[in-house]
């Protein structure tokens, strides 16, 4: 049985960082033509985005998905992945380095803005088709507001995956999960 993680905003709101869909005056602003219009503007959101995620830390979902070595597929530009030791797919990308923060408004993939191609998306859907009757698709923390997570959800139930969705409490639920699928208790 092969598992694959897909994560979102969700998974790390434990982490104290907040979601696109708490912060609606950010997501307006995380477009190419805004950032081409409004250099200035942009880069205070990147700025705030940034500073929202300094100091945060993997919580145990994102530990959980490294230890039990899952291979995750994340919507998520925090790096919390990364950090707790994943090798996650990051599907737009990451923020933009310290000395970098004056022209973020003209960087690629950090993070792919709304407009921009996501190069990420088609090594997404290959892992999802390669999902087979018996394997099991985790979304967690993902909500069906981008045709992404739509998407990928879709090609992994059309190959025969079984679907779970984790949409609270991932800092408990996801070990658990992990746990009842592969029968390892600690």
């Amino acid at each position: 049985m092969k598992i694959i993680a897909f994560t979102g905003a969700g998974i790390s709101k434990q982490s104290n960082i907040p979601t696109f869909m708490e912060r609606p005056d950010v997501r307006e602003k995380l477009f190419r033509s805004y950032a081409e219009e409004h250099h200035e503007e942009y880069n205070e959101v990147i700025k705030q985005l940034k500073a929202n995620m300094n100091g945060a830390k993997p919580n145990d979902a994102h530990y959980a998905l490294a230890e039990y070595n899952i291979p995750v597929i994340t919507m998520n530009i925090d790096g919390l992945h990364k950090l707790a030791g994943s090798d996650a797919l990051e599907l737009h990308g990451g923020l933009p380095d310290d000395d970098e923060m004056d022209i973020a408004w003209s960087l690629y993939n950090k993070p792919v803005l709304y407009g921009d191609p996501a190069p990420n998306y088609s090594k997404a859907y290959a892992m999802c088709y390669d999902l087979q009757p018996g394997d099991v698709f985790i979304v967690i923390g993902c909500s069906m507001y981008t045709s992404i997570a739509v998407d990928l959800r879709q090609v992994a139930r059309n190959q025969g995956a079984r679907i779970i969705e984790i949409q609270e409490d991932a800092a408990h639920n996801v070990r658990k999960t992990l746990e009842e699928l592969l029968g390892k208790h600690e």
